[in-house]
């Protein structure tokens, strides 16, 4: 496959990976500051994001996630200094690749064991509606609607102006196939789509230190999940939950999430 990022600055590689609905430029205000730092920060358009290709074999399951990492890792000459930061989709693909890296952040998703342990409540089901929607042939056609990834956002991170980014996602999504692509990673996530056996089964990650983060207004997962999540991560982990923000905390507030990030990296 062919990968498409955003990238600034020289050093040790600093990888950033997006969610959903959302795309690499989540990371704006975040790759600058890398690179004052001293990285050289790379955020990829994940697999079936345009302008990265469609995977010709539509495999979106946690092991072909976890496989690009450690692929883009070797090809963009990442070493034992580099570090590896997910927001959504990406914290979920971290948690099971940050063993290669140095230092590891996630946002807005928790360990999928902390994880696993309030989804059936019966609010967080009401929030998670679109996941289950995702398994049906309803799926394109409603992601498409006028208003769909609007009301995500407005619900997910009350009062935000998601403006700009949806219409970075509207450039990543525009195309049937790249839409049809987001919605994998769901249908993968709940077996509605098997997976493809192509690619080797990571095991979570035991030695790189997660820092974790959660806003405190997150409207996508409650923030009660995050009470549980360092249970569930390395030794030498930290969960930080982040005031006036929802589940776009790194763009609700760049500074302190910022802040947190490259102190973490720092130590």
């Amino acid at each position: 496959m062919e990968f498409a990022y955003l990238t600034v600055g020289d050093g040790p590689l600093a990888l950033c990976l997006h969610g959903f609905p959302d795309s690499a430029h989540t990371w704006r205000h975040l790759l600058p500051e890398l690179a004052q730092r001293g990285y050289r920060a790379v955020a990829p358009f994940t697999r079936g994001y345009a302008p990265t290709e469609v995977p010709a074999d539509g495999a979106y399951e946690r092991a072909a996630l976890a496989a690009d990492v450690l692929a883009l890792h070797e090809e963009l000459g990442g070493d034992d200094d580099a570090v590896l930061i997910g927001h959504d989709w990406g914290a979920l693909t971290t948690y099971v690749a940050a063993d290669r890296f140095r230092r590891a952040v996630t946002l807005a998703v928790p360990p999928p064991g902390a994880l696993a342990a309030s989804f059936l409540d019966y609010a967080q089901l009401k929030r998670s509606f679109y996941i289950f929607l995702f398994q049906t042939a309803l799926a394109e056609p409603a992601a498409a609607a006028p208003g769909f990834l609007e009301s995500l956002w407005a619900d997910w991170s009350p009062g935000y102006d998601f403006a700009q980014d949806l219409e970075f996602v509207r450039r990543s999504l525009a195309e049937p196939a790249n839409l049809s692509a987001a919605i994998g990673y769901y249908r993968a996530m709940l077996g509605t789509t098997p997976p493809t056996g192509r690619y080797p089964e990571p095991a979570p990650a035991s030695s790189t230190p997660i820092l974790y983060l959660h806003g405190a207004q997150d409207g996508c997962l409650d923030p009660g999940m995050a009470k549980d999540a360092l249970g569930h991560l390395p030794a030498g982990s930290r969960v930080e939950e982040v005031a006036g923000a929802g589940h776009f905390l790194h763009l609700e507030q760049p500074r302190e999430v910022g802040s947190l990030i490259l102190d973490w990296l720092a130590s």
